[in-house]
């Protein structure tokens, strides 16, 4: 059965992610796009290097055909931020990308944009779940019939979305700095944009991990302090100015300083929002989910900004965006956007405003990290992820969101919030959240402390409480 999570629907391959459920999938859209007057408009599709990616896309074209919808098909591999682009650009009603972003590699799945080029919301994905139960008939037609008959188009966008981020970046000064850059795409997707964009800004680029492996090279493909020490020793022994990671899709980032250093996320944020406001003199809110920094409250309190917090999931991130006018918003993940792009997560646009920053700044990445920390003091996240059965996670789901209770904390609590999951706001500024992933089978349990040794304490009070 096709489940959709906080980014869209996910499923092992062979096992939920089969070609049954995909071309299902496929029809529900169709039947809601007919039922929505949306069907004359078409829909774009855009695929990934996982494995039976682009068979997925090719197969819900199939489908789109048969009902005689056009389906706009980007022809190579590319970045889940280019097809949401393609959305916005193209006024399209929908647009699916097969992906399964940075779940391990067994993992395939699709996610749904809407209007504008957004995730689809709880909204939205329950209504295409009401679409999904009620289709009693796939249809579809043959891949060359639908090409034949111009109903399946294949096009190749890279370029406009491309230029849409060079128009956005201060590449002048980018190009006075002969900046020298190593990227990493942990064997996804995003170094045929970067290195195109890296160049034009006139930088000296270097790319590891970049040919086609479905098995990404045996380790997750997500840019995390643990699965980036290949890039992190290439940056120390090439004396880089910067180290660039996206995940699967390219629509989240993973960064090393100059020094070898991993930037946890969060801290991308922190160094971005600060830099929006104070380097290109920008004003607004900034938007986090629950399970984000609460630094960014700082730098919104000293630029008489609101730091506004949503449950996980993209598309709250965006949605809250746009109805306080946000200039940016992200999660502890690595996902982000900025007012005026695309209403969801970028990496590559991300790491173009780094390199932007790093060469406006004049200053190295460690450097401008360095003056943030002794700015508004240090903060230490820990962050633990545990699998379980259903009868366990049916016991955690009793105690902490049923029967709300705590485990005995030696610091002073301020309030508790049930937005998503439990999360306990302590009186020192720090918060503990355990959460259910809403794309994965595990408990995920966020600690952010003043101190590194009371985070990690207060983690480990959580694992004895809940017997993990």
């Amino acid at each position: 059965m096709v489940k959709f999570g906080t980014g869209g629907w996910r499923a092992i391959i062979g096992d939920e992610f089969t070609k049954a459920n995909i071309q299902l999938l496929a029809q529900a859209m169709c039947d809601k796009m007919k039922a929505e007057q949306a069907a004359d408009k078409g829909i774009v599709l855009g695929y990934d290097r996982r494995f039976l990616s682009k068979e997925a896309m090719q197969w819900s074209a199939e489908v789109f055909a048969a009902n005689g919808i056009e389906s706009f098909l980007v022809n190579k591999s590319s970045p889940t931020p280019l097809v949401m682009y393609y959305v916005m650009k193209h006024d399209l009603p929908y647009g699916m990308m097969v992906t399964a972003s940075h779940n391990p590699a067994i993992y395939n799945g699709i996610k749904v944009f809407t209007a504008g080029g957004r995730d689809a919301d709880e909204i939205q994905t329950r209504d295409i779940e009401t679409y999904i139960s009620k289709v009693t008939e796939v249809k579809t037609k043959e891949y060359s019939e639908g090409v034949a008959s111009c109903l399946i188009h294949e096009i190749y966008p890279m370029n406009e979305y491309i230029d849409s981020i060079i128009a956005e970046i201060n590449m002048d000064a980018i190009k006075e700095k002969g900046l020298r850059v190593v990227l990493d795409p942990m064997y996804g997707v995003s170094e045929t944009a970067l290195r195109m964009i890296l160049e034009t800004a006139r930088c000296e680029t270097r790319t590891i991990h970049d040919r086609h492996d479905t098995l990404f090279g045996g380790k997750l493909p997500a840019p995390s302090a643990a699965t980036l020490h290949t890039l992190q020793n290439v940056v120390v022994d090439g004396h880089y100015d910067i180290g660039i990671a996206t995940d699967g899709d390219a629509d989240r980032i993973g960064v090393i300083d100059d020094k070898g250093r991993f930037l946890h996320p969060n801290d991308i944020l922190v160094l971005l929002y600060f830099y929006l406001e104070k380097y290109k003199g920008w004003r607004g809110p900034v938007v986090r989910n629950i399970c984000t920094t609460h630094l960014l409250d700082k730098v919104a309190e000293e630029f008489g900004d609101k730091c506004y917090e949503v449950p996980v999931g993209f598309k709250h991130i965006s949605g809250k965006m746009n109805e306080v006018d946000a200039i940016i918003g992200g999660e502890s993940s690595g996902g982000l956007t900025v007012r005026g792009h695309i209403k969801g997560k970028d990496g590559i646009y991300a790491a173009m405003l780094l390199v932007e920053m790093i060469a406006v700044t004049g200053k190295k990445l460690s450097e401008i990290m360095e003056e943030m920390e002794k700015h508004y003091g240090s903060i230490h996240m820990e962050e633990n992820d545990y699998k379980f059965t259903q009868q366990k996670k049916e016991e955690i789901l009793k105690i902490l969101l049923e029967d709300k209770c705590l485990p005995e904390l030696p610091f002073e609590i301020e309030k508790v919030s049930y937005l998503d999951g439990s999360k306990v706001y302590f009186k020192n500024g720090g918060w503990v959240i355990a959460r259910f992933s809403g794309t994965e089978p595990l408990l995920r349990i966020f600690c952010e402390m003043p101190k590194a040794e009371d985070a990690k304490k207060v983690c480990e009070i959580y694992e004895a409480y809940l017997g993990l």
